[in-house]
């Protein structure tokens, strides 16, 4: 019986881990950062975090390693159905990586923040007037609406799957019938990915770019062409 079971193995690599708890952190505090003028250049980069963090997903959701890859979890719309039936009768589909509701959650997730963080930087240049401020709500509230539903999802996994989702996208590792993923060069990938975060944050604290400069100027000139009025 113990030689049938399920064994723990390597399914997410370092980058997908390390990806994974940034956003995690770039997006609650871009949200908890939102209404204050005065952590406006910590929201803003947070934005930008995100956008470089998305850009790195999906080109690692191309060549990296298996079950990082796109083409390993999403699925058409019969294969989604048929898991959520599974869902529904207590007898959850197994999947080493992601099941195939869960990666087009992790789709729609990447294409809001594509949405939110473009037009939060037009917010920020002052481009596109009203509606633009009005898209960039929208988009990170249904990123909260989606980030809540997946949160849910995961505990509901967890329970049905008999196993701890949110440790296993801390370790890395799940149980399940195959082998394996070797290491090869994503340890490496994933200390760039975070080298270049850090980096990034340590450049903008010091020197913002010349884009903060005119969105502010541009604000100001605003602001006081309407007290002069």
């Amino acid at each position: 019986m113990n030689e049938s079971s399920p064994r723990s193995v390597r399914v997410w690599d370092a980058p997908v881990r390390i990806f994974h708890w940034l956003m995690v952190l770039s997006f609650a505090g871009a949200w908890l950062t939102a209404e204050s003028e005065r952590w406006r250049l910590v929201h803003v980069t947070l934005g930008y975090t995100m956008a470089g963090l998305v850009v790195f997903r999906l080109v690692w959701g191309v060549v990296g390693t298996r079950h990082a890859r796109f083409a390993d979890f999403v699925r058409g719309p019969a294969a989604v159905g048929r898991y959520l039936r599974s869902l529904l009768q207590r007898r959850p589909e197994p999947h080493a990586g992601h099941n195939p509701a869960g990666g087009w959650a992790i789709l729609a997730l990447l294409v809001l923040a594509v949405l939110a963080t473009v037009s939060g930087w037009a917010v920020y240049a002052d481009l596109g007037g009203k509606w633009i401020e009005e898209a960039h709500e929208f988009a990170a509230s249904a990123m909260l609406v989606l980030v809540v539903v997946h949160v849910a999802g995961v505990l509901l996994g967890s329970w049905l799957h008999r196993e701890n989702l949110v440790r296993a996208m801390i370790t890395g590792r799940k149980r399940a019938d195959e082998a394996g993923q070797g290491v090869g060069a994503a340890g490496l990938v994933a200390a760039l990915l975070l080298a270049a975060v850090v980096g990034f944050w340590i450049v903008q604290w010091q020197a913002p770019p010349v884009l903060h400069a005119q969105g502010g100027a541009q604000r100001d000139g605003g602001e006081a062409g309407d007290h002069d009025d």
